[in-house]
């Protein structure tokens, strides 16, 4: 089976930017800065890991880049657009289209079947009135075209996570974001997964951003940056 990517559709470049984040948590102890003046700027198939000791706001960082948690200051530019300047649901239809997720959890619906699985991002808005054949085009790229009607519960942690890599591009991102991917995952599943994260993102020409613990997921992606004392170190 054959099927256009995002790039083949004639998407423009894709662009996504912070400038000076902060990110402050009012705790019993006092105010907690978690992320304080976090500037990046990436566009169209570039690839980021984030790395970072636990605690040092990676995931908050991700939260943030994915819309699911407003900064406490700066701004975050998707495509040139602010996306916390939109009402609440047009906020949840932007994320739906321009934001794919992978978490260390698959978060799969147990009831469905692999295809369901992958589809469900195209029912809230019916964002993709092409989504099945995309779905199984992603789930064919990923190696699972003969588990397509298989439940979770029918397939390894690896095929799950692979399933959730499928349904994170169903609606064809700008920016792909993925917590831990790998981090469940024995030693062979997780290469198998990190070659192929990398892979699809080259191939759909996104954002790529990883936050991981792992020296050999980030070693996979090459360009990697520091989070430490609310600071990001980029080189």
């Amino acid at each position: 089976m054959t099927y256009e990517t995002g790039s083949d559709r004639g998407a423009s470049n894709q662009t996504v930017r912070t400038e000076s984040i902060d990110k402050r948590f009012t705790t019993r102890g006092g105010e907690l800065t978690v992320l304080s003046g976090v500037s990046l700027s990436l566009s169209s198939g570039d690839a980021v890991a984030i790395m970072g000791p636990s605690g040092s706001g990676k995931s908050t960082l991700l939260n943030i880049l994915g819309t699911l948690e407003k900064p406490s200051a700066g701004r975050v530019l998707i495509d040139d657009q602010d996306p916390f300047t939109l009402p609440d649901e047009q906020l949840a239809r932007f994320r739906n289209t321009r934001i794919g997720f992978v978490f260390q959890e698959h978060h799969l619906l147990p009831q469905c079947s692999a295809l369901e699985n992958v589809l469900m991002p195209t029912l809230a808005h019916k964002s993709n009135p092409d989504g099945t054949q995309r779905a199984r085009y992603l789930l064919e790229r990923v190696g699972l075209s003969d588990r397509l009607d298989h439940r979770p519960a029918e397939l390894s942690g690896g095929e799950r996570q692979r399933v959730a890599i499928a349904r994170a591009l169903i609606n064809s991102p700008s920016l792909l974001l993925a917590d831990e991917p790998t981090g469940n995952l024995d030693r062979t599943s997780a290469e198998t997964v990190a070659k192929l994260l990398l892979d699809v993102h080259r191939e759909e020409k996104t954002i790529l951003i990883v936050v991981t613990h792992s020296q050999t997921l980030a070693d996979h992606i090459g360009r990697r940056w520091e989070l430490a004392d609310a600071k990001l170190v980029t080189q």
